[in-house]
């Protein structure tokens, strides 16, 4: 399916910027209401957990198992939009999400709202996966950092929705309010996608890497469970051995990617060097830092007693600030180019992460915050610049694979940081308590409070490790552009 697009240009030149604008705005309603779904589900995991009456250690998973549904199918649905147009594929990824979102307020027991989520997450891989390649469509190589950092705008401010309505929500109305609100929104966002979109290239034929596809998410689920599981047990023979099945799976997956024909991940775009260092420094980055919201909020919630509402409202500003620095860092990747902006955001994220390993049992909210504001700079100044790095880069025929790749490369990040985040968190103290301290449903005693906040220290510092490897990836990209220049 394709559009005539110069056609319209050449009749009606007035017509192209309203449309554009009116696209990145369905673009951007995605992205924003799959961030609210991020930070409202963590808001209201306590009253879910009560509700449905699941058990501490299945908690995770209502997260868990939607992320890990996008980091398996990002590729895959973004080779789906290659053969059957980016735009049909975004508008379905909303109508599935809607789908999973309402049948998330229907859940009744345990089974249903994980199994649910997995449906919402297929419908946010639909989402997240195209979301860029519909951006690099619309918009010339030299206008796409600005979009793309709208688009990390919308994430941000998304953010902020979730914690003040998700907030709201559970305190007074019920957590199933947590889905509901997506079907109005997503709605909308549908009726104005089909009127205002429209596919701007032709489809390619594409092959499904079914094999690749299903080693990587039994590899990736039999870690995530074992890590899980020892957040919440004793190390057993059981968990020795989902670590091995789970580490075989994601050696196999490895050598079927360099022997398939049509390979989960195209091989061949990591042979463009700034497209593979784009995408380990967005994997790395998310290693480092998605873990990061949880083991503050555990830290507020656990330490220093405050309610998941009043722990998160702190972290509003840092969210507020990130939203406007998005843009901003957009227009500069468009000026000057992706690599510094990208660079210095990571290196920003760093500094954040050191100010988080300074919390001690009595520091100030206002350290919190400062940090917060520092991390949401860096994280706005490198999303969008990354971003428009990984789509200059790409060939335009293979636009939806990598945006696909390039999702696939931070979700995994992202589950492996969870998982880091719940072992590190339940090293110094009871594993039990340290799951009900995420759930918010108790607080520790100052002994444990200090031994835990000690174990804080040790997995900050180590992401800012994790952050350092991630802007010398970032940096190593200037001297492939000065290559490219000279040759």
């Amino acid at each position: 399916m394709t559009a005539p697009a110069r056609t319209q240009e050449e009749g009606a030149p007035e017509e192209p910027p309203i449309r554009t604008g009116l696209a990145l705005l369905v673009v951007m309603t995605g992205v924003l209401i799959a961030a609210i779904d991020t930070t409202i589900v963590v808001l209201a995991l306590p009253e879910i957990q009560r509700s449905l009456h699941l058990a501490l250690s299945s908690v995770v998973w209502v997260i868990i198992a939607y992320l890990l549904v996008i980091t398996v199918l990002a590729t895959q649905v973004g080779r789906l939009g290659d053969m059957f147009g980016r735009v049909r594929m975004y508008e379905a990824g909303f109508i599935v999400f809607i789908i999973g979102s309402v049948l998330c307020a229907l859940a009744w027991n345990e089974s249903s709202i994980i199994g649910f989520r997995v449906l919402q997450g297929v419908g946010g891989a639909l989402l997240t996966a195209n979301s860029g390649a519909v951006i690099a469509d619309i918009f010339p190589p030299e206008k796409r950092g600005r979009a793309f950092g709208f688009n990390a705008g919308a994430y941000t401010t998304g953010a902020v929705l979730g914690i003040l309505i998700g907030g709201a929500m559970v305190t007074y109305v019920s957590w199933r309010w947590i889905f509901w609100i997506n079907a109005p929104i997503g709605t909308l966002a549908v009726l104005l996608a089909v009127r205002v979109l429209r596919d701007q290239t032709q489809t390619q034929a594409r092959r499904f890497d079914v094999a690749g596809m299903l080693t990587l998410a039994g590899g990736l689920l039999s870690v995530l469970w074992a890590m899980t599981k020892l957040a919440s047990d004793s190390f057993s023979g059981e968990i020795l051995i989902a670590l091995l099945l789970g580490a075989a799976l994601l050696v196999a997956f490895v050598g079927i990617e360099f022997r398939a024909q049509a390979p989960m991940l195209n091989m061949d775009l990591f042979r463009i060097q700034t497209m593979t260092a784009s995408l380990l420094a967005s994997m790395f980055q998310s290693l480092a830092n998605f873990a990061v919201l949880f083991l503050v909020i555990m830290y507020l919630q656990g330490v220093r007693g405050l309610s998941p509402l009043d722990a998160s409202l702190l972290l509003v500003p840092g969210y507020t600030i990130g939203a406007v620095v998005g843009p901003t860092s957009g227009r500069l990747a468009d000026r000057i180019g992706p690599v510094w902006p990208a660079t210095i955001g990571l290196g920003t994220q760093a500094v954040a992460l050191v100010l988080y390993a300074q919390l001690h049992l009595h520091s100030s909210y206002g350290l919190v915050v400062a940090a917060s504001i520092v991390s949401s700079i860096g994280a706005g100044l490198f999303f969008p610049a990354n971003t428009a790095a990984v789509m200059k880069a790409a060939p335009p025929a293979v636009f939806g694979i990598a945006s696909g790749m390039l999702r696939t490369f931070a979700n995994v990040g992202m589950v492996f940081s969870f998982a880091v985040a719940i072992l590190a968190s339940s090293h110094a103290i009871s594993r039990h308590v340290a799951f009900a301290i995420f759930v918010g449903t108790t607080t520790l005693k100052p002994s444990l409070a200090s031994a835990f906040t000690r174990g804080l220290h040790t997995a900050f510092y180590l992401s800012v490790g994790l952050m350092v490897i991630a802007a010398l990836l970032s940096g190593v990209r200037h001297r492939s552009v000065a290559a490219a220049r000279r040759a």
